[in-house]
């Protein structure tokens, strides 16, 4: 089963705030997920990212990769 660390959206309508999981690559953008580690809000000034460095390092080290955007919150977060 190949893991992704990516963004899942929620929120209202022209107001997206995204929920950083871990899922199945196969599953749908918001379908089900293994894992919630943390919350992007790009509606705040500057854009607030919440990650629960941890949990997010034991994933990578699992074998989960984090896709192109959730790579760059990482990094801006701190993370890794």
């Amino acid at each position: 089963m190949a893991v992704k660390i990516r963004l899942k959206r929620m929120g209202q309508k022209k107001r997206p705030i995204y929920r950083i999981v871990v899922a199945d690559a196969r599953a749908p953008r918001d379908g089900r997920n293994i894992d919630e580690i943390g919350t992007y809000d790009p509606n705040q000034e500057p854009a607030e990212v919440t990650v629960d460095a941890e949990a997010a390092k034991k994933w990578i080290a699992n074998g989960a990769k984090p896709t192109e955007t959730v790579a760059r919150l990482f990094k801006q977060a701190g993370v890794q």
